[in-house]
This record gives C-alpha cells, sequence and structure tokens, in this order.
C-alpha cells in the first residue's frame, strides 16, 4: 500500500519446446523454459495477493508452454516467502509475487528486528500486475457508520480501536499508522497471517474494523456481508461504486498495494527479458484483463527498469513516512 502517484512477444503454444524474442542473443532464453516454473506467494491462500497470483499463473501457462505452479509462503510479514525467493537459484524457474510497501518493513524498520540481510536489491523485478486500493469495512451491525466514527472514535480511545493486519510494515498497517499519525491518534492492529483469517475475525464481533484491499472486499460487500466505509483512492472503485472513497468524507488519504512479480538478483539478462515478454503478453491481454476485473483487481504494467525505479520510489516514500 502506498499514497505515491504512480510513475511513470514471447509466442509460444502449449508444448512447444522453445520460443525466440527478436533481439534476444542466442543462448539460454531460447531453450527457456524446459520445464515448469514456480511462483513463490508470501502469503496465505485465499488473499488478495494469492488470488491475483493464481489468476496471472494460470493465464501464462499457455504463453510458456509450461505448468506455472503457486506455492503460499506466508509469515514473517512477507519475508518467509520474499526470504526463500531472495535464495532461489536466479535461473527463471522460481519467481515470486512481491507487494509494495510491505516489502520495505522487513529490513528497514530496525526497531522491529527488520535487519535482515536481504533488501530490493536482492531481487531483480520483472513486472508490476496490479494494484489494489486499501479499504475499510464492518460488519452490517458495526456502530461505525462512517470513516469519521472511526477516528473520532479512535481519537477519544488512542490505541485502542482493533482493525485487522497481515504483519507488521505490511499495506494495511502502513495505511492504519498513517492514517494515525495524519490525525493525531492511532489504532490497535491484531495481526493475522492472511486476510481471511482477519475477517474471520472481524465477522465474529473480535476485530471492529475490516481493514484489507479492494479486491478482497468486493464480493463480501456486494453480498452484505461487510459494510464498506470507506475505499482509500482518488476516486470511487469501479468494483464497488457504492462505497465512498476517504477523500469524500473529508480524509485526504490515498493508500494502495502495488503486486508484482520478481526473481532472485544476478538473473541472467536474456531470461529476464524473455520473462518479461511472456509476462506482459499475459496482462496485457484482453482475456486476462477482463478476468482480473471480474475479480475486482486492476491490471496496471510497469516493466523492468521503470518497475525497478518504482519500487526504489516507494522504498523511499516509505522510509521516510515511518522515520525508518
Amino acid at each position: 500500500m502506498t499514497n505515491i502517484s504512480r510513475r511513470g512477444f514471447l509466442g509460444s503454444t502449449a508444448g512447444a519446446a522453445a520460443f525466440s524474442v527478436a533481439g534476444i542473443r542466442p543462448g539460454a532464453a531460447q531453450q527457456f523454459p524446459e520445464r515448469g516454473l514456480l511462483i513463490i506467494v508470501p502469503y496465505a491462500a485465499g488473499g488478495g495477493s494469492d488470488v491475483s497470483a493464481r489468476l496471472l499463473a494460470r493465464d501464462l501457462e499457455p504463453i510458456l508452454g509450461k505448468s506455472v505452479t503457486v506455492e503460499n509462503r506466508a509469515g514473517g510479514g512477507g519475508w518467509i516467502g520474499w526470504g526463500s525467493l531472495a535464495a532461489s537459484k536466479p535461473d527463471g524457474y522460481t519467481i515470486g509475487y512481491i507487494n509494495a510497501p510491505s516489502l520495505f518493513a522487513g529490513y528497514l524498520d530496525k526497531s522491529q528486528g527488520g535487519a535482515r540481510k536481504e533488501n530490493l536489491e536482492s531481487f531483480t523485478p520483472l513486472i508490476n500486475h496490479v494494484v489494489d486500493p486499501n479499504m475499510w469495512s464492518v460488519r452490517p451491525d458495526s456502530k461505525f457508520k462512517t470513516v469519521k466514527d472511526v477516528i473520532d472514535e479512535a481519537k477519544r480511545r488512542p490505541g485502542t480501536i482493533t482493525l485487522n493486519g497481515g504483519g507488521y510494515g505490511t499495506d494495511d498497517h502502513i495505511a492504519a499508522l498513517g492514517i494515525g499519525a495524519n490525525n493525531g491518534t492511532s489504532f490497535s492492529m491484531v495481526h493475522f497471517r492472511g486476510t481471511p483469517d482477519g475477517k474471520t475475525q472481524v465477522l465474529g464481533g473480535n476485530i471492529e474494523v475490516y481493514a484489507c484491499n479492494v479486491s478482497e472486499a468486493a464480493e463480501d460487500v456486494k453480498s452484505g456481508l461487510v459494510r464498506p466505509l470507506g475505499v482509500m483512492s482518488t476516486e470511487r472503485s469501479k468494483f464497488i461504486p457504492n462505497a465512498p472513497t476517504f477523500r469524500e468524507q473529508g480524509f485526504n488519504e490515498v493508500w494502495s498495494v502495488s503486486r508484482g512479480i520478481a526473481a532472485p538478483a544476478n538473473l541472467p539478462k536474456d531470461i529476464e527479458t524473455a520473462l518479461i515478454a511472456a509476462l506482459e503478453k499475459t496482462i496485457a491481454s484482453p482475456g486476462h484483463r477482463s478476468k482480473a476485473e471480474a475479480l475486482a483487481l486492476d491490471p496496471q504494467i510497469i516493466k523492468g527498469e521503470a518497475y525497478r525505479q518504482f519500487l526504489k520510489d516507494n522504498e523511499l516514500a516509505t522510509k521516510k513516512l515511518m522515520n525508518w
């Protein structure tokens, strides 16, 4: 999640032994991939990252002509999965879903033991997949009717209003920290391994406010399972148009998570180029976009060096915001 504004073929048939890209030198990439790929997702099954990654994997398979398997490695605010991705062999066969700004807390925030040896330079950023705004919802019978109700109550009782989180420094957590700081109060974040566990606790009445992304709540809003308080975007989401933004309610809070694909550092350039081309073709296809939007996901391609710079800009802004 971030309140930073965004900046800035491989053709293949199933079973094909190889594909080629204009401009790639003869070598490894001409035979890539010779076997299936693994996508590491650093969060539990059923959350926004997992749903996004599995959709991408299904549509990437026919482009590569090989299987693409998704594996959830949850925990540590995402760093169980990211740590294993960084330690993987840089051959293009193990790639992973990376989330900004959630990625940064593990190595920037020393107060939380964030002295990991890995950092952004431990990865080869390939391409951004989706941008997913943050939002707050509540149970239909909640006393909170608006964002102002929550913030006013938090001002009366700082540090006591409970919200779910997916780990220290994840997008929902940073949004809550930022909103609290901007309004002279704070919240109590209760962290779980993934958003589905947090939602269960909200519906059970153990957590007061459901903090999540639009893609994770859109169907629940439509079915009436939860009631939206506000979306943290500049304008209303096309996926839940009846949900007001925070800005409409007088709070200039714009936060989102970007989810993309990276490989370990030191990935050979020709393999990097081949992967980016295959991923871009997949994400840009009308079929993939249609399926993504059906899941309340908004594909936004930022690739290669532009994606690396996008992540660096997010890292710097998060560091300043959090005073890390």
